[in-house]
């Protein structure tokens, strides 16, 4: 399949949106080239604003400039943007509901070279717990285009989490991202997988193997974590017999908790997570080493639907 990067995407995107909306502004914790946002200072330098590692003070002055009018869109690694940044997110963005945009580059696991302190297993857990903040996973360079697109049309704090990595191109050029829905990748009767990010391809990856050996199984790509809509997630249940969810982040507070709390007062078939238990990130040779060591893999999502059908 065609691979491309989610950073290039996003800054190429601020570039081009900022040619059209004068109001939009970059800010950067002294990572620009790796966030992309040098993309972005190149082509305005006059508003584009280093804040150099002083990343709360960065949303200090994200809030500011939104309450100028600004549309800010605040980049840092996701484990720095979200964690170190908690604070400053939840009173001065959020209570408020200020119009900022904060980009969680090198997400997850992808900055597999710098080990715990540099990976984010916990964000989406951080941001989807706090009332106003719309939480975006993207499955691929597309999707992120469409993201960012959506976030200057969007009145709110947003948080858009982006992988480091290359990944697998899903998404259709031609279709309007929408809050809210959900994307079924390919269909199957007998057991459901709700996924984001890199784990779609993974998902995908165990639905070929499965098909082979007589299995059907639904993939759906979960892209809008909040708000998570429940009809959607009701529509991909319909007739399945075991549900699983796949996401490159902790099993608690993430994707999975997410959809177990919107099925809490319904029916609904066996749910099991994938995801890494309750553990911290660690330093690898490679993205596909430490997602192999952590069990983000097509195997273990087949073995895992296996299993879930075998106790049906």
């Amino acid at each position: 399949m065609e691979m491309a990067s989610l950073r290039e995407a996003y800054g190429k995107a601020l570039v081009e949106l900022g040619a059209q909306n004068k109001n939009i502004v970059a800010l950067d914790a002294d990572l620009s080239k790796s966030t992309r946002t040098a993309l972005f200072q190149e082509a305005y330098p006059e508003r584009f604003f280093e804040i150099s590692i002083a990343e709360q003070n960065m949303i200090g002055v994200a809030v500011g400039l939104a309450l100028t009018g600004k549309i800010p869109f605040v980049n840092s690694f996701a484990v720095f943007a979200t964690g170190r940044t908690y604070d400053q997110i939840r009173q001065s963005a959020c209570i408020a509901n200020i119009n900022i945009k904060i980009c969680g580059s090198s997400s997850g696991l992808s900055d597999f070279g710098d080990g715990a302190t540099h990976q984010s297993l916990e964000d989406v857990a951080l941001m989807r717990v706090l009332p106003n903040m719309t939480v975006l996973v993207p499955v691929d360079a597309v999707e992120t285009k469409k993201m960012v697109e959506f976030a200057v049309r969007h009145n709110g704090p947003v948080y858009l989490r982006i992988n480091r990595n290359d990944l697998p191109v899903y998404t259709d050029e031609s279709t309007e991202f929408e809050l809210g829905k959900l994307y079924q990748m390919r269909d199957g009767e007998d057991a459901v997988v709700f996924a984001n990010g890199v784990m779609v391809s993974k998902a995908m990856e165990a639905a070929e193997i499965l098909e082979k050996e007589g299995t059907g199984v639904r993939v759906v790509n979960v892209s809008t974590v909040k708000p998570l809509k429940k009809d959607e997630v009701l529509k991909y249940i319909k007739g399945v017999k075991g549900i699983v969810t796949a996401e490159e982040h902790s099993i608690i507070g993430g994707l999975g908790s997410a959809i177990v709390e919107l099925l809490r007062d319904v029916d609904h078939p066996p749910v099991e997570f994938i995801g890494v238990k309750d553990r911290f990130g660690t330093s690898a040779s490679n993205y596909e080493e430490l997602l192999e060591y952590f069990g983000l893999t097509s195997k273990s999502i087949t073995l895992t639907i296996k299993d879930l059908l075998d106790r049906c």
